[in-house]
Formats: structure tokens, sequence, C-alpha cells
């Protein structure tokens, strides 16, 4: 076997993400067709600090997180047509908007992404934990994710995960308390 190089040396795709037409609908669809879940809802995001080109931006939206096995589902809903990812040329329905690689090191990924030619077009913080998205050249539903969580704040996804092992169906929609 060869060594991984590239923006994949950084690490496994962990996390699929759609921006589908009808939010909830997509909610129904991985729920109850694809059985992922429970879906924990995040509204009104706006990242700290948030560029978009280099630019600063009021981008603002909602997120809905599961668990499908091992992968993690992230449904997005824009709730303004700011400047992002989510409008404009990166518009992207239906299909797979991006992917998510988690990082112990963003500097390192910022290096990695510049060395192949992987533009930032947005970035920002949640929290203490940051985040670039980055086209590596092929444009709509191919942008990756690059997120470094505070290894100090809470595991939020590992309470995602947790709530879907032997989930039930019921309660498909949640919110952290």
């Amino acid at each position: 076997m060869g060594t991984t190089t590239g923006i994949a040396a950084l690490g496994e795709v962990m996390q699929l993400a759609f921006v589908p037409d009808d939010f909830d609908a997509a909610v129904k669809h991985w729920t109850e067709t694809m059985g992922a879940g429970p879906f924990f809802l995040i509204e009104n995001i706006h990242l700290d600090g948030m560029k978009y080109k280099g630019a600063p931006t009021d981008a603002v939206f909602t997120l809905a997180l599961a668990y499908w096995g091992d992968i993690q589902i992230e449904l997005i809903r824009p709730e303004n047509d700011a400047p992002s990812i989510y409008s404009g040329e990166y518009a992207a329905t239906e299909g797979v908007h991006h992917v998510c690689i988690l990082v112990d090191d963003i500097a390192k990924a910022r290096r990695v992404c510049a060395d192949q030619g992987a533009e930032v077009v947005i970035e920002g913080k949640f929290g203490s934990s940051e985040v670039i998205y980055v086209d590596p050249g092929q444009g709509t539903g191919h942008l990756v994710e690059i997120l470094q969580q505070d290894p100090d704040g809470p595991d939020l996804f590992g309470l995602i995960k947790q709530a879907g092992e032997n989930w039930d169906g019921s309660d498909p929609i949640r919110t952290f308390d």
C-alpha cells in the first residue's frame, strides 16, 4: 500500500453534508427510509469571524446532525442569502454538498490545502472550534470541510452518535438542552 498524500492525508471523511430543497422532507427521508437518527437541530448559526472568500459575511444557517452507522449526516438550511457556500457558485441542492474531515491541527490543514491548490472559500469559528471549507478545484459538490474541534469542549458529535445507538425511531428531531 502506498502512503496517503494530498488532502486525503489529513484524515478520513466522517461526514456527508446536503443542502436539500425541502429540509423537513430530507429529515423524514433520512430518519424513516435510511434509518439515520435522531437528528439534532442547531438553529441560526453564524460563525464567529466568518469570511467568504476573504470578506466578512453575515451568512446564517441551520443544521441537523445525525449518524448513519459511523458516518455523520448533516442537513443544512440557509437562513439568508448573504454570500456563502450555500448560495451562488457553490449552491448545491439534493446532491452531496460537501464532506468533512476532522483534524488536530488546522494550521497544518491550511498548509496542505494550499500546497494542493485548494482555495479556502469560507472560514470561521464555532465556539472554540475552527473550521475551513476548501474548494480543491471542482466546484459545486466537491467542497471539503476541515474542522478542528476544541479537545476541551463538549463532545457534541459523541453525544449525537450515542443517541443513535439503539435508537427506536421516536423523537426524530431533537435539540440540545
